[in-house]
This record gives C-alpha cells, structure tokens and sequence, in this order.
C-alpha cells in the first residue's frame, strides 16, 4: 500500500540510489517506484548497478514495475531533476557513453557532489575496489550464483517468519554480516574506497557495489554506502541543512503508517527533508 502523507510530500536535497538491479527476479522495484512516485528531489545520482544488463544476457526479466521505475527516473529528470548515472560493473556498457545525457540524465564515469554544509564527496560505484571483481571473474560467477539462490530461498524463509510472528529478514544480509570472510571482506572494500577519496582530497565518499548500507567516519573520512534495492530498499538521502542519513524505505513506510508510532515519528517522512517549493530545483 502507498505510503499516505499526513503532510507535505517528502522533500530531499540529494538522493543517491546504488543496486537497483531492475532486470533481475529479486530486485524490488516496487517499493522504489512508490518512493519515486512521493518524493520530491533536486538532485538524484544513480551510482551504478541501476540495471542488470550483465544478468539480462543469461536471462531477459523485465516485468512493468521494472519499466515504470525507469520511466519514473525520466519524469524526474524532465521536471527539472538533476539526474547523474554513475554506471557499475552490472551496467558497465554504458561506461562507453559517459560524457553523453540521454533524456536529461547524465552519463559520467565518477561524480563530485557539495553538500548544501558544504562538504565535498566524491561519487563511485565501487567495483574498481573490488579485488574479487578485478582478479577473479570465475569466482565473481560463483558468488552470484549462491547470492541469486540465498535470494531464491529467502521467501519461503520469510513465509515461515511471519507463521511465528517474526518480522521478515534476509538471509543474505545475515550471513554477510556473520561470515568471518564476508566481515572482512567489507572491512577491505571500505578502507580501499576510503584511501582513494582521503588521496583526492575529498571529505567523504558515497558508494555501492556491496550491498550493505552504512554511513560512518572511517580514518577521519566520511564512508556511505547507500545500499541496495534487492535486500534492504534503502538509499543516502541529503537534506537542505546538508545533514545525511541511510533511509530504509520499508521501514520508513511502515512507521508512517504506526498509530504508535513515537510522537512526530509518523510524519518523518513528510516533514524532515521537506523544504517551501520555491527552493525546489526546476
């Protein structure tokens, strides 16, 4: 069900979606689309991964959710949205294009961004620091496919959850974050993405590639990874005072709808990032 407003449609400076993955069975594009129906936004970078194309060679899913998304995305950029695509190593073929805009979204290799406090971030996908991706493709393979099964299994999982009156969770996310290997990994990426944006001179950078939403100082550099739209339906989100935060969408919309939720908690979404229409971007 769409989220109902109590008021004003919500507002955001910046938004930055990673891992969309629309061309792929477990890519939730639904509740994306309900966000980018309701949101209001002046700036929306798409860093990479937007759409499976790599996994589109093995098999064509393109249901209408996954072409409403995309059409939402243009009507953006056409009511004056600034639209930058980032691409990742699942869309990586539009890497050829960058330098070109297509319908008013820009195709780039790498962003910079300045936060209305002021801050410099710079903007990747990521998969350049991925040492798994860059020297061993044959087992880039293989973690997809256990990755696609994990999300496979995951409804009957969650079938049995909501029979015990537990909320739903992903298997996936839960070994990621249980996996020795896995925890290591992720350590590895970040202080890898990290290194680069302190060499650039940068005050922090936004990423995605590994699917797994945080927002922390690491070395004194402020790391954000928006998530992914497979597992946890989140994203980074800036508001006009320049202040970030990793928004859950799901979660967000379920507290919008709580009659307990806590006192002003429910209109969050309407109220924290919204701004008077003469400041929006057209």
């Amino acid at each position: 069900m769409p989220v109902r407003c109590a008021g004003p449609l919500p507002h955001f400076r910046s938004v930055f979606l990673s891992d969309v993955h629309l061309g792929f069975r477990g890519c939730s594009a639904e509740p994306l689309l309900e966000f980018l129906t309701l949101a209001r936004i002046n700036h929306l970078y798409l860093l990479g991964d937007i759409v499976d194309l790599s996994g589109m060679r093995r098999a064509i899913y393109w249901p209408k959710a996954h072409n409403d998304v995309l059409k939402s995305i243009f009507q953006l950029a056409g009511r004056g949205t600034r639209v930058v695509y980032v691409p990742g190593n699942h869309d990586e073929d539009l890497r050829s294009y960058a330098g070109a805009s297509f319908g008013g979204i820009e195709v780039v290799r790498e962003a910079l961004h300045d936060t209305a406090d002021g801050r410099r971030l710079w903007l990747t996908h990521g998969d350049e620091f991925d040492s798994v991706v860059k020297c061993s493709p044959w087992l880039t393979r293989l973690g997809t496919h256990l990755y696609d099964f994990l999300l496979a299994v995951n409804p009957a999982i969650n079938a049995m959850r909501r029979a015990l009156d537990r909320p739903p969770a992903s298997l996936a996310a839960f070994l990621k974050a249980r996996v020795r290997s896995a925890v290591d990994y992720i350590a590895s990426f970040e202080h890898a993405v990290v290194h680069e944006a302190r060499r650039r001179g940068v005050d922090g950078v936004v990423c995605g590639h590994i699917h797994r939403p945080a927002m922390r100082d690491v070395e004194g550099v402020l790391y954000c990874n928006g998530g992914d739209w497979v597992e946890s339906c989140s994203m980074l989100v800036e508001d006009f005072r320049g202040s970030l935060r990793v928004l859950h969408w799901l979660h967000e919309r379920e507290l919008e709808g709580r009659p307990d939720a806590p006192p002003g908690r429910s209109r969050r979404l309407s109220s924290a990032c919204h701004t008077h229409a003469s400041q929006y971007a057209r």
